[in-house]
């Protein structure tokens, strides 16, 4: 494969991870709450003692963004043609043990642990995520951008599968749909304009996947977002907002990238605006890094050196499923 497409899928698995990490000592804090323990996040840092979440965590460490997405690479390498629901749920519940056990609180969020709950009482994996609207879906999407190729039906349709057991709604598949269709028309070689069209288009389509639940026109607040965002971050927080809803903290993501600035920059503003600052950070930099914006190697260094699992090494085999399907 071409030197440039394996580098764009290394590079959007290392911003994940970057955006992630830098957000971490942030996540759940309102904005004044992040200056008054911080200052202003512009490099890794770890957490407060007795922060809420992140507790346990150091410098540059990923948190479960990061985690949830190389998992569903996993699954996806394991079954690159069908999508076994309950293996997932599985993985799902496998993966918060092994959190547990390390005495970390980065669990699964509300819409997977009510629907993994419903699935182990025996309802069908097709209710089970009726109700999940939040972001976990579009936070470890980018193994499904990596692996389809950029056309509409097929990526929605995998997008689709996907979220199926946790968040089986219109908001949730249609912000997964656009995160995916993103990553995946980066490493095809598009700019930010060139993608938006395809972005908006496999929003629309995932809207009609799931159940109408939340937020019923996802294209239109990423529209928003971004439209928003040529005034300013401000603008952006009071018109979007940066909660777990995927119809906030998705959209910002697409507007925080629309600004244009180098990565690092952007990943600084995603880990100071407060709330839901790592998976926002997650999603600007895995789309970033599929559209080309590199990070400085300073900090893919102190990434490496804070992780133990390999952030990057699953690109080539995903992308080698993206062959296979064209």
């Amino acid at each position: 494969m071409p030197d440039i497409v394996l580098s764009r899928a290394r590079g959007c698995l290392l911003g994940l991870a970057a955006g992630d990490a830098l957000g971490m000592p942030a996540q759940t804090l309102p904005r004044d709450a992040i200056a008054r323990h911080y200052g202003r996040i512009t490099a890794f840092v770890a957490p407060f003692d007795g922060h809420p979440v992140s507790h346990g965590l150091a410098a540059a460490q990923i948190t479960d963004d990061t985690e949830q997405t190389l998992l569903l690479a996993e699954r996806l390498l394991r079954d690159p043609e069908g999508f076994d629901a309950k293996g997932w749920a599985q993985d799902l519940l496998d993966w918060e043990a092994e959190i547990r056990a390390k005495g970390l609180a980065d669990l699964l969020g509300p819409s997977s642990k009510a629907a993994i709950a419903a699935l182990l009482d025996g309802v069908p994996p097709e209710q089970t995520g009726e109700n999940g609207t939040t972001n976990g879906a579009a936070m470890r999407i980018v193994p499904v951008g990596l692996s389809v190729a950029p056309e509409v039906a097929p990526l929605v349709a995998r997008v689709g599968q996907t979220c199926r057991v946790t968040h089986n709604t219109g908001e949730a598949i249609a912000s997964a749909s656009a995160v995916a269709m993103m990553v995946s028309c980066g490493v095809a070689g598009m700019d930010f304009d060139t993608a938006l069209p395809r972005v908006l288009e496999a929003a629309r389509a995932g809207q009609q996947v799931g159940h109408p639940r939340g937020e019923p026109d996802m294209a239109g607040r990423i529209a928003l977002a971004i439209e928003l965002a040529q005034q300013g971050e401000d603008a952006l927080i009071a018109g979007i907002g940066t909660s777990v809803a995927s119809r906030e903290s998705v959209a910002c993501a697409f507007g925080l990238l629309s600004m244009g600035l180098p990565l690092w920059d952007t990943l600084r503003m995603a880990a100071n605006i407060g709330d839901d600052t790592d998976t926002i950070g997650a999603i600007t930099g895995a789309m970033g890094g599929a559209l080309g914006l590199a990070l400085p190697d300073d900090v893919v260094t102190q990434l490496r050196a804070a992780n133990a699992q390999d952030l990057d090494g699953l690109a080539a085999p995903l992308l080698a499923l993206r062959r296979v399907a064209a």
